[in-house]
């Protein structure tokens, strides 16, 4: 899932540690000890049998991710050998304790339930990184609210604004991603419905486990089971995905700006050639562009997966677990090497002016108008 040589480059390196194998099973066997411990609550388990699943847990939080991942083939995902693993040392602890492992449950809820964990820890370091980048931005838009620089349509010179305002529009597209992912994360759901989505297997007590244990692990309630109304991932491969191309806007113009015939900015620190060492590469501004190409094709797969049969799916759930894992970490490496990009970027008005000259008469036309509108963005951003 990591991927060492590339990961830090591209960005994904900074959620990598919060999505790899690891962090997968950590997060099964926190979804498997909360169920174990709300069941208590709710007197659909004792808590004698529950202390000896939370010893188990301990037990089997070493196991190696290859033997796992080995014996999840055969049944489809890698709850299934987990919860024997489970229920096997629970027994050796104390005969009768595995009746207090995954109580209820099926081995979707403990998926789910531990990929919305995954996703909200990895989530809010994007957001962490979107919250940076709009202060970055933001920071430019004042300092050149009123530096003319030549605005440019289909390519070519129109009418000149400012960099301010250039700068204030990067910040205000970022602070509605930031907004709006920050919104679904919060609305991340517990997933608990049992093997046909009724909750039969702990009635009366389900609705409350369901809702202990959305308290206990701080997800939302689920309201009813989920299985396969999957509108929430589809809100969620969105958000991330407006996300993504919330930062492909800066870091393109970035590109765009940093060309040597137009020279408006440079980053602060630019990567060098191989082969050509006069260039000054924005490379910080190019991964993170090349980082956010990879969500479309993400956020497509997940929404193909909206459709899903019955009360399980056979395949189409099975697609969201490495496709979602994949969009967070490319829009948090989208989202890293745009912070990067951004701060202590270097503008050069002296080179916008020279470009100004070069569209006849355009001079005449004030930049007023788009110093005001930066004043508007600035004074509109939440505190």
């Amino acid at each position: 899932m990591a991927n060492t040589l590339l990961g830090p480059l591209s960005g994904t390196d900074r959620v990598d540690g919060l999505l790899d194998d690891g962090a997968w099973i950590a997060a099964l066997l926190e979804v498997e000890l909360a169920l174990s411990a709300v069941a208590v609550e709710q007197g659909a388990v004792t808590e004698h049998d529950a202390d000896a699943v939370e010893r188990a847990v301990a037990a089997v939080a070493g196991v190696d991710p290859h033997a796992l991942a080995a014996e999840s083939v055969e049944g489809g995902n890698p709850v299934i050998p987990l919860v024997k693993r489970l229920k096997a040392a629970a027994a050796r602890i104390q005969p009768g304790a595995e009746r207090a492992v995954h109580p209820g449950a099926t081995s979707q809820d403990v998926m789910d339930t531990a990929l919305m964990l995954l996703t909200r820890r990895a989530g809010h370091r994007v957001v962490a990184d979107l919250t940076a980048c709009a202060d970055a931005a933001a920071a430019l838009a004042a300092t050149h609210r009123d530096t003319p620089c030549a605005a440019r349509t289909l390519g070519q010179q129109a009418l000149p604004t400012t960099f301010g305002l250039v700068a204030a529009t990067w910040c205000t597209g970022l602070d509605r991603a930031r907004a709006g992912l920050d919104r679904v994360l919060t609305a991340l759901p517990v997933s608990y419905g049992g093997a046909a989505g009724t909750l039969a297997a702990v009635h009366p007590h389900g609705p409350a486990v369901a809702d202990a244990l959305a308290a206990r692990l701080g997800l939302a309630p689920q309201g009813v089971p989920w299985h396969t109304e999957r509108s929430r991932i589809g809100e969620l491969a969105g958000a991330l995905g407006v996300a993504a191309g919330a930062c492909a806007k800066p870091a393109g113009d970035v590109v765009l700006l940093s060309a040597t015939e137009l020279g408006e900015v440079s980053e602060s620190a630019p990567g060098d050639s191989s082969s050509m060492p006069h260039k000054r590469n924005p490379a910080a501004a190019v991964t993170a562009r090349g980082a956010a190409k990879r969500a479309p094709g993400l956020v497509a797969t997940l929404l193909a997966g909206a459709e899903q049969e019955f009360q399980r799916a056979a395949g189409a759930w099975h697609a969201e677990w490495e496709t979602l894992v994949a969009l967070l970490r490319v829009t948090a490496g989208a989202a890293a090497r745009l912070r990067v990009s951004l701060d202590g970027l270097q503008v050069h008005p002296e080179a916008m002016a020279r470009n100004l000259d070069l569209a006849a008469g355009a001079q005449g036309h004030g930049t007023g108008h788009a110093a005001d509108l930066v004043d508007t963005v600035l004074a509109g951003r939440p505190a």
